[in-house]
């Protein structure tokens, strides 16, 4: 079904990929790893050299010395692309994978082909106080507690679903944050709030796709539409009955939207 890899140097990173053509690489969200890919890997590798990544300091890949950056992510990824021996790629990212999938446009603009920005937010500088608070707060205080990513995994992918998810669905969510590597975890959520680009995306001149859930509680489709408005000729699409995880939520229409777009001319 897929080969998996590790990619060095240290930080070693583990991928998922299977297929031939095109390469697109796949980013995972701050509560994420590559398995959130699974669903969708079959589908895009009939058409691409489809690639899942895990971040450094996710699933099977490397933990880090020191602070993150978003730079880090972004390096990281164009050592994916490198790997497998591309000049560019198509870079499809969900929540923070789509602020990285920007983030490596922003500091290495020609190894981009298209991009997908899925459930991605418009920038922790358009929440208010309250709202970063509490988005800290329910992820990183409980860990600093003492608590286990397991522990909190149940709220809050409760809080990130739509109201239809399906239990499979919800299993698959709580199943994807009690994976989390705590310490790297927090540093990663404190970096999302500290490095912020305000202008993040209206720099882009890539083909780019905006997707969001209807029902997403963290990035709605207001911020989608926000988020699309700032890229020249960006596309949006809304996948009904979707929360926060749309690809998890609504594989098929999930797929079948993002094909339609790496697939045309």
């Amino acid at each position: 079904m897929w080969t998996t890899t590790r990619i060095g140097p240290a930080p070693f990173l583990a991928v998922d990929h299977a297929g031939s053509g095109p390469l697109c690489v796949f980013l995972h969200g701050i509560g994420g790893n590559r398995r959130n890919w699974h669903d969708n890997l079959p589908a895009f590798a009939a058409h691409f050299h489809a690639v899942a990544l895990d971040n450094r300091g996710y699933g099977d890949s490397d933990d880090y010395d020191g602070p993150l950056d978003y730079a880090d992510f972004a390096a990281d990824v164009v050592r994916v692309i490198d790997h497998f021996g591309a000049a560019r790629a198509h870079l499809v990212g969900l929540s923070m994978g789509g602020r990285v999938a920007a983030e490596v446009f922003a500091r290495f603009p020609k190894r981009v082909d298209r991009l997908v920005l899925a459930d991605t937010h418009l920038g922790f500088a358009n929440l208010s106080d309250a709202e970063r608070a509490e988005f800290v707060r329910l992820r990183r205080d409980p860990l600093l507690a003492g608590r286990e990513p397991r522990d909190i995994a149940e709220p809050v992918a409760r809080s990130l679903s739509g109201p239809n998810i399906t239990p499979e669905a919800f299993g698959k969510l709580v199943d994807s944050i009690s994976r989390l590597h705590k310490e790297s975890y927090i540093k990663t959520i404190e970096s999302s709030v500290a490095n912020d680009r305000a202008d993040l995306y209206s720099p882009i001149t890539v083909p780019t796709l905006v997707v969001v859930g209807s029902h997403d509680p963290l990035t709605p489709p207001a911020m989608a539409r926000e988020i699309a408005a700032r890229i020249a000729g960006a596309r949006l699409h809304v996948i009904e009955d979707a929360g926060h995880l749309s690809n998890i939520e609504q594989p098929e229409a999930f797929d079948r939207v993002v094909l339609e777009f790496l697939r045309s001319l």
